[in-house]
């Protein structure tokens, strides 16, 4: 199981192209559309469409019993507008693909080619393009729909380009990968009253003061220990710009983010018991909600050893590296299967994710390919 020149050549523009085209987390229709378009040329055995929305499902079948092993990219770009200037530019105003999902992408159809003309020995192998990873729902999406029970695997495998660590060396530990995080909206509302007479309302503005410090306060611990805890205000917003009035309504948005899921639940309850007690003590109506819940990532031993040995055998460099505070709802996936992620060095240099003069390196799709290819191959034969 090897790459062709051809196939790097052939994947690399595709890669181009779909940079040309993002769509945002829910609305990958076109990016779907192509992707079925471009692998049918591999001719699987099937094609799952409008997966968990979206998603599409390309299925290499050996005829014979065996494992399943599932490869995951995703499909959508970022609202960002791109600041770089290749000639790939996206053609559409304040999306772009700044996270390397057109990457990732690229890298799944290197290995659909390879598959298309030698399948596994045994089992199943899939390739999934999932839908809306940015905003947590995709991954979950994908789980719930029906047609997910027929191929849900023994093994879910990805990977995320990782800027800052060295170009083509890769980091993969047990255990936590990605925390989980989540957005929380604290809505505290009272009564407005004149300015002058600020005593005949009911004002938010001492919760607020007494809050912010409060939630940002309960940050404690580190990846590399497994213990992190983050609460980071992100924004507020108290009554109207105007001089005239005393405020009856705040908001205080705030990401609460845990190496696990078990310290996010404790990390909620922290958070929205003192949101009642501030909001009980200044007479305010209190309402939470939450936005882009992602679960924590955990690589399961198993999974992340035949990742290993896939890597010794192609001469990767890797190493165990750390967990990463960004999260991905990849992790949902280790609920129905064993599964683990890896981060493929970017280079040190090279822009961040979801920066506007990010673009994804060319280079990378070989090296994740022939990954992927060894695991399957040494799985399934």
């Amino acid at each position: 199981m090897s790459l062709t020149n051809h196939d790097i050549i052939e994947t690399t523009a595709w890669r181009r192209h779909l940079h040309t085209m993002p769509e945002v987390s829910g609305e990958e229709v076109e990016t779907a559309r192509e992707v079925v378009r471009f692998m049918r040329q591999t001719e699987p055995d099937a094609i799952v469409e409008r997966l968990g929305g979206t998603g599409v499902a390309v299925i290499y079948d050996s005829g014979a019993p065996g494992k399943t092993m599932m490869i995951r990219a995703e499909l959508d770009a970022l609202p960002i507008e791109e600041l770089g200037d290749p000639d790939y530019r996206s053609r559409t105003p304040g999306k772009s693909h700044m996270c390397g999902h057109d990457g990732h992408m690229a890298t799944l159809a290197a290995i659909g080619r390879v598959l298309g003309r030698e399948r596994p020995k045994s089992g199943r192998a899939i390739l999934l393009f999932q839908p809306a990873e940015e905003n947590g729902a995709g991954a979950a999406a994908v789980i719930a729909d029906e047609k997910f029970a027929a191929l849900t695997p023994d093994f879910s495998l990805s990977q995320h380009n990782m800027p800052g660590v060295p170009f083509g060396h890769v980091w993969l530990k047990d255990g936590p990968a990605n925390c989980a995080s989540r957005g929380m909206k604290i809505i505290l509302s009272g009564k407005t009253a004149h300015a002058a007479y600020p005593e005949t309302g009911t004002s938010p503005v001492t919760a607020v003061a007494t809050l912010m410090p409060a939630l940002n306060a309960l940050s404690t611990g580190t990846v590399s220990e497994g213990n992190l805890v983050r609460a980071t205000v992100t924004h507020a917003a108290i009554g109207e710009p105007t001089v005239g009035v005393a405020p009856g309504y705040s908001e205080i948005w705030v990401t609460l983010r845990t190496s696990t899921d078990d310290q996010m639940a404790a990390l909620v309850e922290t958070a929205e018991n003192m949101a009642r007690e501030a909001s009980h003590a200044a007479g305010l109506k209190l309402e939470i909600e939450y936005q882009e819940v992602f679960g924590h990532c955990i690589n399961d031993a198993e999974a992340a050893d035949i990742l290993r040995a896939a890597m010794d055998a192609e001469g990767v460099t890797h190493e165990p590296g750390e967990g990463f505070r960004a999260s991905e709802d990849f992790g949902r996936f280790g609920g129905v299967s064993k599964s683990a992620m890896l981060f493929l060095g970017a280079g040190e240099n090279h822009p961040a994710p979801h920066n506007p003069n990010y673009d994804f390196p060319d280079d990378l799709i070989p090296i994740g390919a022939k990954i992927f290819l060894r695991a399957v191959r040494d799985t399934l034969g």
